[in-house]
């Protein structure tokens, strides 16, 4: 019996991925995401994310204004060594650019939302919200599970002086916004 031969992405090169080389390796598994450089591959989800990000994408787009689009997980170029994948994101539609984009530029991105698993409990509460306001970001939402499996939304805002994020409000039974723009969510 033949062992097949590792994946060449398997072995970084020195200085690690560049945000562009997520375009080119082949045969990456699906929602492979750029942290400093090093690909970061995402475990199966549970019943609570895929149910959470589809009610939250559904409220989204039904409350979106003209000119901006919800975007499921698809990528982020924040810079050259980091494109992570939020599960939601609220794009300006100028940076749209055709069938085959397969990431959005910083600058288009209004809102970014992760809804936190426990395999990227920490990529979620630290690694890219930081990212995220470094890169200018304005609205980052963090969503968790309750003890009984209800989502509680942590809604933040970025302070442009400092590049980073400042909690405007924790929501457990209704997510109720006015920025970026009016949003009401039933979370239960």
């Amino acid at each position: 019996m033949s062992i097949a031969p590792y994946p060449d992405w398997i072995r970084p090169p020195a200085g690690g991925y560049t945000a562009e080389d997520l375009d080119r390796l082949p045969d990456l598994p699906p929602h492979t995401e750029l942290i400093d450089g090093s690909l970061i591959f995402v475990s199966p989800q549970t019943a609570f994310h895929m149910r959470t990000l589809r009610r939250l994408e559904r409220a989204l787009e039904a409350v979106v204004p003209e000119g901006w689009a919800v975007w499921r997980e698809m990528t982020v170029r924040l810079d050259r060594r980091n494109r992570p994948e939020p599960d939601l994101l609220v794009v300006d539609e100028r940076g749209v650019t055709g069938p085959k984009q397969t990431f959005c530029e910083a600058d288009d991105v209004l809102l970014a939302v992760e809804v936190v698993s426990e395999e990227s409990e920490e990529r979620d509460r630290e690694t890219k919200p930081r990212k995220y306001a470094a890169a200018g970001i304005q609205y980052f939402w963090r969503v968790e599970s309750d003890d009984d499996g209800k989502p509680i939304v942590y809604v933040y805002e970025l302070e442009p002086a400092s590049r980073r994020y400042f909690p405007t409000g924790i929501y457990h039974k209704q997510l109720k916004v006015d920025q970026p723009f009016p949003v009401e969510i039933d979370l239960t």
